[in-house]
């Protein structure tokens, strides 16, 4: 099960408020239930692996941070925001840098994995959201870009 997969369900999750979900596929079981903070925990039932905090999607949020012209750059996952491959190496994209879909804009690293995070637009980063080195989580707004 990847990470677009399991954002599909914590978003099918708020969709249609689900407190708890129980998923497997090629033999991995994951449950995910909405703690009582509105939090969700992810349990790897059938693999040994970690218990993640998620946080549900704000729906609020989503609206508000995305008009018809700008584009809002989110995590896909929890994870720590770098900017540069390297911090001796210069920034993947500036405010004012056009870029295009394929683009990569950043790292979010996740469990010692570095996953580059690439544009799905065309268009100029007006506003990077995060700091380097910055904890973010799933669904975190991480840059503006203003579409073509």
């Amino acid at each position: 099960m990847n990470i677009k997969e399991i954002k599909e369900i914590l978003n099918l999750m708020a969709e249609h408020g689900l407190t708890e979900i129980e998923v497997e596929k090629d033999g991995m079981k994951i449950r995910l239930k909405k703690g009582p903070s509105g939090k969700i925990v992810t349990d790897e039932i059938s693999q040994a692996g970690p218990v993640a905090v998620i946080p549900m999607p704000s729906a609020e949020k989503n609206a508000a941070a995305e008009s018809a012209s700008t584009f809002v750059l989110k995590s896909p996952m929890v994870g720590t925001f770098y900017i540069a491959p390297n911090p001796d190496q210069p920034v993947y994209v500036s405010a004012g840098k056009k870029v295009k879909p394929g683009d990569i804009l950043c790292i979010v690293e996740a469990m010692k994995l570095m996953n580059e995070i690439k544009s799905e637009v065309s268009g100029t980063v007006t506003e990077i959201l995060v700091k380097n080195g910055q904890p973010v989580e799933f669904d975190h707004p991480l840059m503006k870009i203003e579409k073509d």
